[in-house]
């Protein structure tokens, strides 16, 4: 077996529908190091570590043979595989940002809590310094002993591409910590926001979610199936006010009963400017006992 058939069989088993050159690069690194695939010996290999000018020859054979091609309107080390639709635009972007997930407008809609198809595609993912540790310890992982030795070759990294359009779908990415945040979705290459994130988000960020109104309508309509997984999320990942707020529209608002809500009340500050909108603008009408500003 020649080593351009052994890298095209190795890409007919990705699971996603898209490869970045990281991902080329480690699947050469991979052959190189065998010098088979499968048990078949790779014909004519000899050396134990490819370089960046080897590299950049098999993905030009494969761009020429249309085993690869560019991802349209992505970054230009991003390719389509051939037989595989490069239409959903979900995947391909968890299949570019290997840490990041579906969340704000686009996990509501996934989880079914909103019937509002966003045009914009919403994800979250680690910040720029969080990103790059990341990127190591997956790295490390994917070519363990050979680590040092691929970089020293010079082949591509794990980086964080741009990521502001899939086709003609815009993305916005946002930067969020991912302690209890998300979960994997059977048999995609799919990462989603918990339902416990995704209420938590709405309160932090409803100008994402719809607005403040939608969010409450979301609240009022489904927050009590998932009480015991919106309280779980709050008290392990949410802020003081996150926790006011929260308490507000669960105890005040929809009368739900729940000891661990109602000792959020004591979160509550007196005399302060807190909103139940933290986009919004201040008005003069409020919560006694929730001490916000109810600026819907």
């Amino acid at each position: 077996m020649d080593l351009t058939k052994a890298i095209t069989l190795s890409l007919g088993e990705v699971a996603e529908p898209v490869v970045t050159a990281y991902r080329l690069g480690v699947i050469l690194h991979q052959l190189y190091a065998e010098k088979a695939y499968q048990g078949e010996k790779i014909s004519r290999l000899q050396k134990d570590f490819a370089t960046s000018a080897e590299f950049h020859q098999r993905l030009a054979e494969l761009l020429n043979a249309g085993v690869l091609r560019p991802l349209r309107g992505c970054s230009a080390t991003v390719y389509s595989l051939l037989g595989r639709r490069d239409d959903d635009a979900e995947e391909i972007a968890c299949s570019i940002d290997p840490f990041c997930y579906l969340s704000h407008l686009s996990a509501m809609a996934h989880h079914g809590l909103t019937e509002r198809i966003p045009t914009a595609l919403f994800v979250s993912s680690p910040d720029a310094r969080a990103w790059k540790q990341f990127a190591l310890e997956r790295m490390e992982k994917d070519l363990k002993r050979g680590y040092a030795a691929y970089r020293e070759h010079g082949l591509p990294l794990l980086t964080r591409l741009k990521l502001d359009k899939i086709g003609r779908r815009e993305v916005h990415r946002f930067a969020s910590s991912h302690l209890g945040a998300y979960k994997n979705v059977q048999g995609k290459t799919l990462r989603v926001s918990s339902i416990g994130r995704t209420f938590l988000d709405m309160l932090r960020n409803p100008e994402l979610c719809g607005g403040m109104r939608h969010v409450m309508e979301v609240f009022e309509e489904h927050a009590a199936g998932y009480l015991p997984l919106i309280v779980s999320e709050i008290t392990q990942h949410g802020s003081k006010i996150d926790k006011v707020r929260a308490g507000y529209i669960l105890e005040e608002r929809m009368h739900l009963r729940d000891a661990t809500v109602e000792s959020w009340a004591a979160l509550a500050q007196r005399g302060g400017s807190r909103k139940l909108d933290a986009s919004a603008e201040y008005v003069p009408k409020w919560s006694d006992k929730w001490c916000l500003s109810l600026n819907l």
